[in-house]
Parts: C-alpha cells; structure tokens; sequence
C-alpha cells in the first residue's frame, strides 16, 4: 500500500503590474476528487458500494477516508477496517487512482442505503452536500466527559505562527488550508493540509484513528480557517476538547461547542483571541 502525494503542481501564468507583465511559473495546490468505496472483504459477494465523493488535495488519501468514516460515525474502532488501498487505473497525470477503497473487517455491518443517501461532500463543504437534515448530526454524540488540557494564553497566542510553520504546501502554493494536534505545552504533533477545512480534520484524525490513538481527549487541534458546525461535530467524535481556530466560528458551532462541553478559541493571533466556550481550560 504505497501512498502518493502530489499535492503541488506548476502552470505559467502572466504576471501582472503596473510597470507590465512577465511571464512566470506559479504553484498551484491540487484539487481532484476522491472517491471512497467501502468493501467487504475477498470472501464476500458484496462487491464495493461507493460511498462518497470529495474534492481534496491529493496526499494522505487514506488518511482522509479512515478519518472520514470514523468522524461521520460509521466506524467506531480501527479493527474495523481491514485494508485500506487504492482502486483502479491511476489518475490521468498521477501515480496513484483517485478511488480509494475501505474493505472492513468480516462481521461489520454497515446500513449502506442510508450511507449513500446522505453523503456527498465538497472541499469547500461538507454539511452543504449532505442529502438531507438528517444527516447533520452523528448519532449517538454525547458531551465530552474528559477534563481535556488546559493551554495558557501565550500558547495559544503562539499557535498560528505554529501552525504555519508545519504548512510546507501552503508555502509553495498559499491555496491550502490546515488542521493540527498539539499537545497541552503547544507543541505541534501532527499537520495535515488541504484544499478542504474537513478534508484536513479528516486527514488528521484518521492518521490517529488508524494507529489506535483515539479518542483524543489529550490534546487540542487547530485549524487555520474558521470554525463551522462540521469541524466541532468532527472534533466531538473524535474526543477532542479543544477546538483553537485561526478565523471566525459560526453560531452553530459556539452552540454546538457549549452544549457538549468543548473550548472553543477564535480569531486567533499573536495580539489577541476570542474565547467562546470552556474558560476552564485557558490558564
């Protein structure tokens, strides 16, 4: 199971000015869609059942399906997922195909009508491709009973800064956004990047999810953008008490966050950041 990551690519652009224009090379961060196929195994008549589509940046695909699939509730325990590899002929101009199949272990039963009516998923955003309602909420969410960490004010302070220095991509391209593990002194543990907000949660919960290291009730996670409805719901199945977000939250989320006992941070910078919910964990 050997892993791409093309995450960058180059095209030539006209550059611009008042004084003129010049021609010049440009790094551009690649979206692609990705599809996740569940299977069940070689022993099974089922064949794969597609489950849903994304618009990502290419890396860490698998990541991103594992993460997927336990922050949307469908997997609760990695011994659930038996192999994770891609399927099909590689993607035009790629190493890798753009079809990524999950073969669950035998015994897990999963209800794939309802599966595939309420998944469809951009880079831009997830909830709003959801077939319904219904599917906005996990079932079976519960407010988090772990203390969590507790951060002190110029930690947090410290955490863009952090945070963009673990962004090699977005370096090269400025079109990526980020989600990060960091731990109760800010130290960075892991960062994911993507074209998509949930796509980096995804990615970034997943690695965890796959080696046994959730839930994360440790640790906090920040995210470079702002903080929606779906990065807290994420953030909850995974047992994360802390979300710190670079931009604004939206409402939903600050009620989301009260209501199951999360600290939620935005706005976030060297001078100042807003505190919504949790004061009990900022020191």
């Amino acid at each position: 199971m050997v892993e791409g990551n093309e995450s960058a690519t180059t095209v030539a652009v006209r550059r611009i000015t008042r004084e003129g224009a010049q021609q010049r090379d440009d790094r551009l961060a690649v979206e692609e869609p990705m599809e996740i196929r569940v299977g069940f195994g070689p022993e099974s008549s089922r064949s794969a059942r597609s489950l849903s589509i994304t618009m990502r940046t290419p890396g860490h695909d698998f990541e991103l399906a594992a993460g997927f699939l336990h922050t949307e509730g469908i997997l609760e325990r990695p011994g659930q997922v038996r192999d994770i590899d891609f399927c099909g002929p590689a993607a035009p101009g790629r190493s890798t195909s753009n079809i990524v199949r999950v073969d669950l272990a035998p015994g897990v039963e999963l209800d794939m009508a309802r599966m595939e009516r309420h998944f469809y998923t951009t880079s831009s955003c997830g909830i709003c491709g959801k077939a319904s309602l219904d599917a906005l909420h996990v079932k079976g969410l519960k407010p988090l009973d772990s203390p969590g960490p507790r951060l002190a004010r110029a930690v947090i302070h410290d955490l863009p800064e952090a945070l963009r220095s673990g962004q090699p991509v977005f370096e090269s391209t400025g079109g990526l956004h980020a989600a990060a593990l960091v731990d109760e002194a800010g130290s960075i543990l892991d960062v994911r990047e993507d074209v998509g907000r949930h796509n980096a949660v995804d990615k970034l919960i997943g690695r965890r999810f796959l080696d046994g290291g959730t839930p994360l009730t440790e640790y906090a996670m920040v995210v470079s953008g702002r903080a929606s409805f779906e990065i807290l719901q994420k953030a909850i199945v995974a047992g994360l008490p802390m979300i710190v977000a670079v931009g604004a939250p939206s409402s939903l989320a600050v009620e989301m966050a009260e209501r199951f006992g999360m600290t939620l941070v935005g706005f976030t910078s060297p001078e100042r950041f807003n505190l919504y919910t949790g004061h009990h964990r900022i020191c």
